[in-house]
């Protein structure tokens, strides 16, 4: 039971202008309801794929030249068009990248400030004097210095001592 080729082609026509009168009246309401105006929209708006739209020039067009007329229920004081949102959303995208990095310089400065302080506080850091402190080092060389000279000396007069010890012993023992 083979439906005639004649009745199938009616019966494709009839489909596509039932979905074309889908599409216009859905861009109707849209347009209408003030809503963004593209062909997804539109599309989904109809119950139809994109690719219908996109088939027919004069369905495409009709959409592109909606999508560009302002709202009808806007009135031109308060009227935004799109290319200021998009402008608006941008701007806002940018300041949003700007605030994200200078927190993340913050957070590391904080960061650096705490770790600095608890290696302060753990008493591994550095002390606070430096000078003080390289002036004390100093001054215990110039002793440490002072002392081997001394010794020095002294490790002298100690082997005169053997020596003559020596000597006397020597004496002593003839």
């Amino acid at each position: 039971m083979s439906a005639s080729p004649d009745h199938l082609t009616r019966a494709r026509a009839a489909d596509s202008d039932r979905r074309r009168n889908r599409v216009l009246k859905a861009l109707d309401q849209l347009t209408a309801a003030g809503e963004e105006i593209s062909v997804s929209s539109v599309a989904r708006a109809a119950g139809v794929h994109r690719s219908l739209i996109h088939r027919h020039g004069d369905l495409h067009a009709a959409v592109i030249a909606r999508a560009g007329q302002p709202p009808p229920s806007t009135t031109a004081g308060t009227q935004v068009s799109r290319k200021s949102l998009l402008a608006d959303v941008a701007n806002l995208t940018a300041r949003n990248g700007r605030l994200s990095a200078h927190i993340t310089r913050l957070e590391r400065r904080l960061s650096e400030a705490l770790g600095q302080t608890a290696w302060e506080a753990s008493g591994l850091g550095a002390p606070a004097d430096i000078e003080t402190l390289t002036h004390r080092i100093g001054e215990l060389e110039q002793q440490v210095f002072d002392l081997r000279r001394d010794l020095a000396d002294r490790d002298g007069d100690l082997a005169a001592a053997r020596a003559a010890n020596r000597e006397l012993m020597a004496q002593v023992n003839r």
